[in-house]
């Protein structure tokens, strides 16, 4: 969703720069400014130095939740016996920037659910301050990763709910930019 809505906004004239993380595919916009990283910290630290000099932003990526403690430089070789993996919290992008935000951003967030999910989205819209959040479900047949298609419901922060049928993510992506151009007007 990430590429579609940039290559979307750049389409409405938007300066568009994308943090993107380790995908095969880039945007076709050519206006798109692309900022590779590899890793979740690498996308946080990204994306919250440059959120103060935006107007909006859209946290689109499924940033992994946690990350290893400990990150080994070489291969661990196998042994007898099992192997404790430890984990720490990332940082919440969505979260950061929340705190951050001034009243003229606009700051959209996304939930990937594996359920209905609803309940779960409205209390992330308001935990991390967001202006919208855009809930999807890998239930959702077609929608989520390795389709090119999704099945999104939009929420705002007035508690408006659009739900929208499965469409492909170019006609997901104007969804969403059409409901964030209505919000700023």
């Amino acid at each position: 969703m990430g590429i579609a809505l940039a290559d979307t906004a750049a389409g409405y004239g938007a300066e568009v720069v994308l943090v993107l993380g380790p995908v095969s595919l880039l945007p076709a916009n050519n206006d798109v400014k692309v900022i590779k990283v590899a890793t979740a910290a690498a996308m946080a630290k990204e994306c919250i130095s440059r959120f103060r000099t935006c107007d909006i932003a859209i946290l689109s990526a499924a940033v992994a939740d946690y990350t290893p403690s400990t990150v080994h430089k070489e291969k661990i070789k196998k042994e007898d016996g099992e192997i404790i993996l430890k984990l720490k919290p990332t940082v919440d992008i969505a979260m950061e920037t929340g705190r951050m935000k001034q009243e003229n951003q606009l700051l959209a967030g996304f939930a990937l659910e594996t359920g209905e999910g609803l309940d779960s989205a409205m209390g992330k819209l308001k935990k991390k301050n967001l202006d919208l959040i855009v809930l999807n479900s890998l239930k959702d047949k077609g929608a989520g990763f390795d389709y090119d298609t999704n099945r999104i419901t939009i929420i705002d922060k007035y508690n408006n709910i659009d739900k929208f049928e499965l469409k492909t993510k170019d006609e997901a992506a104007r969804d969403i930019l059409d409901k964030i151009v209505s919000m700023i007007r």
